[in-house]
């Protein structure tokens, strides 16, 4: 390929970034990507030749902006262009063909092309600005903010970048990985043709592309690149690139099973499958690694970024580096419907520069056949190119046509170079054409048929450039017979092995981590710690540093929790919060804290990070504490949901020592990213044995906020678990937890125990709001202690001292609680005679074994005959109802068979909470205080 030696460019200086940045330095994960660039301006005498011929100026600059509305960039020649591009006729600006000119300052010229006075005739000045503006490669720069990086272009591309020859060992490379996935893709078409593919047959430039990129990040000393992609040409790039075997491959596609057999796997589609080889290149080797995807489309670029993130950042320790955006590569290949109509790329666009989301530039690759299924392109995007998403940052542009496969290496090579120069997004818009419909049983002409009449009469891509090799005696006709039968013979031999059973393959870092169904797993590990280290922890978490000047409101927070550490009492949930933190932190685990305004968090409450009021600069005091190998990063997010989530998911992805957390500032605002929770959060496992410990905070409570700030759509999250109905006797994965604790000490433990299993689940919690301060929702040291750990069923102290059941048990979850107790203090009911009250802290796994035991204990048994009451105060079709009514009711039938020998009767869970309703809650504050009194008093109806 093209080493990047011979990509010259010019020399680069620092500018400061035009944009004060909140974090200062020293702000652990803090690493924005480098300072913007310039280059000197221009001496004396370029700026008076600029002067002079200000008219050839103008025109090279108009070239240099308008050559890619003229450029030969479309295999088919059916992109809707003008005919002509009058900014690139020269004599539009009084310029004369044989005129001669000072080039100075202007425009880089060919040596050969300038006299000894380094003057050029106007038309040796365009010819040269044609090949290079002008030929099968577009470049958009222009429209870039940075001065130095238009420049670099200019220099780079104009200094012959864009025309630079392909040596033949590289010609020998394109041409084969091309002849290859061809032949992957007929030899399917003729064996499998039922089978939908979805090749890349008219894109197979996209395999040497990103092959190049490979090769020379390799050079550069890269040791990953984290790739994602869709379906289209997936197949081929896995087996012609990635060094999939054919034999998996085929296999898969005759109905066998890419995963092994085990409890709650479920594998994925043929389209979605993965690999992460490590390839061998002249200058080094690169661990590449193919992300699994869903089939929402775009939907994996930000876990890519994440994971990317996590691998130039971190060890497999979960320990801090300095920012590696050399160790790690990031290359999305995207297509072109989806790059222009998901948001979720501009989401993930807008992450591409923050200090917390840099991975020192991305590689985007558009494969770009201006379809989306059957839509064309003036259909699908209102811009006029599928690209013109990515200017939101200033990225440039290459389009290339991918019928012309070196000036598709040319732009691979100038597309790495820019990255490593500047370390920002850049993309290259491979526009191919797709010569079977959406997949190979589709017929395309019933929608395009001008588009396939052009299709169906042409050669393909690889015939194409092999006539072109063999013509050029780079390539002999029987070297390209002999590599097509060879390759033909490997497929059919593939296709008649033995099927062999997929063993588990666990990613890089996790070799040492199990799964939930393992002999030796870890379900319910001591999460306790030491009083005294948790004293020091928590004064740690609020230390101020002398001549640090936080704000002076924020003395109340420190001292209430020095104060209630030194008591070991009145710990409230922020305390706890961090207390989990520091002491995760101290056994060399990573925390990563993300979400919009999670440094001081939503409502004020936490504060782990203090800003000087002199300077704004950053104070983290869990950092500080140097408490251990693990750090916090606190990552004050953009405004987004989905692509924030999934990032961090990716980063989750990396190593089983990190825990991400995202926190939505409501609990709804989760549904904005409901593809990643959907599509990976809570079935990453089941489809691709890829666990996570990604963990949402969900602040959730019907406190008068109105619809969209009450609910974290708990019942939306317990709809997606896969957890049994019944009471379980056979081993049981299950693809999430989801908690509503209620007290700062439970929260502890949760969080804790995310770390403390032998295995890794994502978790969601529903925290409070309104109950964060309040008096009755704090723990004792003692709670925190060794010898404690979560517990997925708290019953009331001292409610097993009774003799008899009580008439009434309520099973609650969360803040509700607090309503339920009040209520039944002001009617005088026992606890032990009257209604017991029994909080579910884990509604999914749900606890059948815990709830088991506690009943048990009530009245000294037969609690099963006691009247079972469900209160919420959510509506009816939300909340945990639909999820725990049924579960309770099998629990009831399950003790009722095993202490009466039958079930008897029918097993009825009263309902008691809100009716239902089309959103979480009213927005009408009279409303809310009159809805209050009768949810109170439902669940002891009777009484």
């Amino acid at each position: 390929m093209l080493p990047l030696s011979r990509l010259r460019s010019v020399p680069i200086k620092p500018l400061l970034v035009p944009r004060r940045l909140y974090h200062g330095e020293g702000v652990f994960g803090h690493f924005p990507p480098p300072t913007k660039s310039s280059i000197p301006d221009y001496p004396p005498s370029q700026l008076e030749n600029r002067n002079v011929n200000a008219a050839l100026l103008r025109y090279v600059d108009n070239v240099r902006r308008h050559g890619h509305r003229a450029a030969k960039i479309d295999p088919l020649d059916m992109m809707a262009r003008e005919s002509e591009v009058a900014a690139l006729d020269p004599s539009r600006y009084g310029l004369r063909p044989d005129e001669p000119m000072l080039t100075e300052g202007i425009v880089e010229m060919p040596a050969d092309s300038v006299d000894k006075e380094g003057k050029a005739v106007v038309r040796s000045i365009t010819t040269h600005l044609q090949r290079t503006y002008v030929s099968s490669v577009g470049y958009e720069f222009m429209h870039m903010n940075s001065k130095g990086a238009r420049n670099w272009f200019m220099d780079l591309l104009e200094r012959g970048a864009a025309t630079r020859p392909i040596e033949k060992d590289c010609k020998r490379r394109i041409w084969e990985l091309m002849a290859r996935s061809e032949c992957l893709d007929q030899f399917l078409q003729a064996k499998l043709p039922n089978v939908k593919r979805y090749g890349l047959e008219g894109g197979e430039a996209m395999i040497p592309c990103i092959d190049a990129i490979f090769e020379l990040a390799a050079a550069a000393g890269i040791s990953d690149a984290i790739v994602c992609m869709p379906h289209r040409g997936r197949l081929g790039f896995l087996t012609e690139l990635l060094q999939f075997p054919p034999e998996r491959l085929l296999s898969k596609m005759k109905g066998h099973p890419e995963v092994p057999e085990q409890v709650g796997i479920v594998g994925d589609v043929l389209s979605h499958l993965t690999a992460s080889p490590t390839l061998e290149y002249g200058k080094g080797d690169i661990r590449v690694e193919l992300l699994p995807n869903p089939s929402h489309l775009e939907a994996v670029n930000p876990v890519a970024v994440g994971l990317t993130r996590a691998t130039q950042t971190l060890d497999t320790a979960g320990n801090s580096e300095k920012p590696g955006f050399n160790k790690a590569l990031c290359v999305q290949v995207h297509g072109d419907a989806a790059f222009t109509g998901q948001g979720l790329v501009m989401e993930t666009l807008g992450l591409s520069e923050l200090p917390h989301f840099a991975v020192g530039g991305s590689i985007h690759i558009l494969v770009n056949n201006n379809l989306g299924f059957s839509t064309p392109s003036s259909y699908g995007r209102s811009s006029m190119y599928a690209s013109d998403v990515a200017k939101m940052i200033g990225a440039p542009v290459l389009h290339v046509n991918g019928d012309n496969p070196e000036a598709v290496i040319r732009a691979a090579s100038v597309a790495f170079a820019y990255r490593q120069t500047f370390a920002r997004d850049i993309v290259i818009d491979l526009i191919v054409y797709r010569r079977w419909g959406h997949n190979e049983l589709d017929e395309p002409a019933f929608t395009q048929p001008l588009m396939y009449n052009a299709v169906r009469t042409r050669k393909s891509v690889p015939q194409l450039y092999e006539t072109k090799l063999i013509e050029e005696d780079v390539l002999s006709v029987e070297d390209a017979r002999a590599l097509r039968e060879r390759r033909k013979a490997d497929f059919e031999a593939a296709l008649h092995a033995d099927v062999v059973s997929p063993k588990v393959e666990k990613p890089r870092h996790w070799a040492k981590t199990g799964f939930s169904t393992d002999t030796n797993a870890e379900h319910a590990p001591d999460t306790g710690v030491e009083a005294n280290v948790l004293r020091a922890i928590g004064a740690a978490s609020v230390e101020i540093p002398p001549n640090f000047e936080p704000h002076s409101r924020l003395s109340r927070h420190v001292k209430q929790r020095k104060e209630s550490l030194e008591s070991g009492s009145g710990i409230l949930w922020a305390t706890a919060e961090a207390l989990a933190f520091g002491s995760l932190m101290q056994g060399g685990f990573h925390v990563r804290l993300s979400g919009q305004d999670v440094g001081r968090g939503t409502f004020s409450q936490r504060h782990a990070m203090f800003v000087d009021q002199k300077d704004e600069k950053i104070w983290v005091p869990l950092n500080a504490a140097e408490l251990g190998k693990g750090k916090l990063e606190l990552v004050n997010s953009s405004l987004s949901e989905q692509a924030v989530l999934a990032f961090e998911l990716g980063m989750s992805w990396h190593n089983p020592d990190i825990l991400p957390i995202w926190e939505a500032q409501f609990g709804d605002f989760n549904t904005g990213a409901q593809v990643i929770i959907d599509t990976f959060l809570s079935s990453g496992e089941a489809k691709w044995m890829r666990q996570s410990a990604l963990t949402m905070l969900l602040p959730h409570g019907l406190e008068g906020g109105g619809p969209e700030h009450s609910s974290a759509r708990i019942e939306r999250f317990l709809q997606l678990t896969n957890d049994p109905y019944e009471p379980q006797h056979e081993p049981f994965s299950p693809n999430m937890i989801v908690a509503n604790p209620t007290t700062p000490a439970q929260y502890f433990h949760l969080l804790r125990r995310q770390m403390q299993r032998n295995y890794r689940k994502p978790l969601i919690v529903a925290t409070p709001k309104g109950m964060l301060r309040a008096a009755e929702c704090t723990s004792s040291l003692s709670d925190f202690e060794p010898g404690t750990s979560f517990q997925p069923v708290l019953l009331e102290p001292g409610s097993s001292q009774s003799t008899t059941p009580p008439k009434r048990i309520i099973f609650c979850s969360g803040r509700h609680y607090f309503t339920l107790l009040k209520a039944r203090t002001e009617r005088n009911l026992s606890a032990e005679r009257d209604v017991a009250l029994i909080r579910i802290e884990q509604l999914a796994p749900f606890p059948f074994d815990a709830l088991r035991e506690g009943l048990s204990t009530l009245g000294g048994g037969g609690a099963e005959d006691s009247e079972w009451v469900w209160a919420q105060e959510e509506a009816r079709n939300q909340g945990g109802g639909a999820h725990v009514i049924p579960r309770l009711e099998a629990l009831m039938a399950d003790m009722k068979g095993q202490q009466q020998g039958q079930q008897g009767g029918r097993n009825v869970v009263r309902y008691a909470g809100r009716r239902e309703s089309a959103v979480p809650a009213t927005g009408v504050g009279a409303w809310h205080k009159a809805e209050l009194a009768p949810l109170a008093a439902a669940p002891f109806e009777g009484l």
